[in-house]
């Protein structure tokens, strides 16, 4: 076979035209691909003795990328390329397909064949599966629940014509049982969530489970694209949070805001990220934004923040906390409530066209008579508030405009919106409202929201203001000491209120 064949056969550039999935299991991008191999140090593509694995194959894109890297590299060790090609792909690489579909695709992207055991593979293996298997795995139901991935047994509880979705590398106790060996480098896009029976359209998210899988491995190397939703940590992501926000072996991190910018024509709510984790390796992160095309910033920092436990987006902001920070004692959050305020769920219904108390509900008004016994906070009722939505925007900071509704006395809300407050009178309250309504208090708020919650926590660091007067944006500039370029940053990322 002679290097021209190869190379023809060998098209780099199909994978991209290809259609994802759905948003849930999304094909990468060759260029995204070679950035995530980039982060790897290149030595690794020129060792014969370097093994990869993709435990969540879909094209098969990553080991045909780091196959053309080893190609190249190993030359000098194997000037046959044949020979060469036959070390590599039987030797090196290594991938679990997601579902019996995708092992035929990555089998064709790797091998040029869908069963590399016929004549048409550029290395002929014994077996149709070559090193990329497919074997069909069962989820194991516990009151109606996946006890590996958590899927609902009503949904994915199917017959055998029809994909399980139960992804092997996951559906194992010990990874080790897949493939009883060590793998240097472990990288992947694993799928992202599964349905877990909630209501609407909830769902469990498992790309957490493949990270947690992989590290069992010890690889001296781990990467994968993820969502970002995980810096805020919530639905089955607590834990996982943790675990990565304090783990220093955790490297680089490269972040995108905007899902679209790195899977074209997707949208993620609080955008992707991939990483670099290193096991021998331990110290401060390298964290790149990105928009669009562009690299916006790129800082060595700390995970979280001292004495916080937030991980803060955007490395342009911290000299501004930091002067909040210092000038600050108390901050916003302490007069937002918790979920629910008044003990009212959003599905409340309860109420009336007529009544003496206000009820601001999901998309409604309604109302209550005074002998309605109010589950929580009853104290509140006869005192001025602010209701603010409790799911706000996508976790864009430049998107998530928050409204509040002036709530009056004798009125409450469903755990559809969280209370500012309560105040004393009109004026303080619309003096507040005014605050809220300022860029910085949005700029302030997003640093510690990623996703659409806005519960009480997202508020953390933004700092309490006088109320007896109201609040611009030159006055809070002026306030706080910012210099020119810290509010045109401020002003870049906060679009104006329509």
């Amino acid at each position: 076979m002679s290097e021209n064949l190869f190379n023809k056969v060998y098209n780099p550039d199909v994978l991209s035209c290809l259609a994802n999935l759905s948003n849930d299991e999304v094909f990468t991008p060759p260029e995204i691909v070679n950035q995530m191999l980039d982060m790897l140090p290149q030595e690794l593509f020129k060792n014969p003795d370097t093994t990869f694995l993709d435990p969540a194959c879909k094209t098969g894109v990553f080991l045909r990328e780091i196959a053309k890297r080893l190609i190249k590299g190993l030359e000098p060790q194997f000037p046959d390329l044949q020979e060469r090609i036959d070390h590599i792909f039987h030797k090196q690489l290594f991938g679990i397909a997601i579902t019996e579909l995708t092992s035929l695709l990555s089998r064709r992207g790797i091998y040029c064949s869908k069963y590399p055991n016929t004549d048409f593979s550029v290395s002929k293996f014994d077996t149709a599966e070559g090193n990329i298997r497919f074997k069909r795995s069962l989820h194991t139901w516990v009151g109606g629940k996946c006890i590996y991935c958590g899927a609902n047994k009503e949904q994915y509880d199917r017959g055998d014509e029809l994909e399980t979705h139960a992804y092997e590398f996951i559906h194992k106790k010990d990874a080790k049982e897949i493939l009883n060996m060590k793998f240097d480098v472990i990288i992947s896009n694993p799928p992202y969530q599964l349905s877990d029976g909630g209501n609407g359209a909830s769902a469990k998210p498992i790309y957490q489970l493949f990270v947690q899988q992989a590290k069992k491995l010890k690889p001296r190397y781990l990467s994968m694209i993820i969502p970002a939703r995980w810096y805020a940590g919530g639905k089955g992501l607590d834990e996982f949070r943790n675990d990565m926000l304090t783990d220093n072996r955790l490297r680089i991190i490269h972040d995108f805001v905007d899902a679209s910018d790195c899977f074209s024509g997707v949208e993620i709510k609080g955008g992707v990220c991939y990483f670099l984790w290193d096991r021998d390796s331990q110290g401060l992160c390298q964290i790149s934004r990105h928009e669009g095309v562009e690299t916006i910033s790129t800082t060595e920092r700390p995970l979280l923040e001292k004495n916080s436990n937030i991980f803060i987006r955007y490395s342009e902001s911290i000299p501004i906390l930091r002067k909040i920070q210092n000038s600050t004692i108390h901050y916003f959050n302490e007069i937002v409530s918790s979920r629910k305020p008044f003990g009212l769920a959003t599905n409340f219904e309860s109420f009336s066209k007529t009544g003496t108390i206000k009820v601001y509900a999901n998309k409604k008004v309604g109302y209550l008579y005074n002998d309605f016994i109010i589950p929580q906070k009853s104290d509140w009722v006869n005192k001025w508030k602010l209701y603010i939505p409790k799911a706000i925007g996508s976790g864009d900071m430049k998107e998530d405009w928050i409204k509040p509704i002036v709530g009056e006395p004798n009125s409450i809300c469903t755990e559809t919106y969280i209370v500012i407050g309560p105040f004393d009178d009109k004026t303080t309250t619309e003096n507040a409202l005014s605050y809220t309504q300022t860029k910085f208090f949005h700029f302030m708020m997003g640093l510690a929201k990623i996703t659409q919650d806005a519960t009480n926590k997202v508020y953390q660091f933004v700092p309490m203001q006088d109320f007896s007067k109201p609040w611009t944006d030159e006055e809070l500039y002026a306030k706080y000491g910012l210099t020119q370029e810290e509010i045109d940053f401020i002003e870049s990322m906060i679009k104006p209120m329509e």
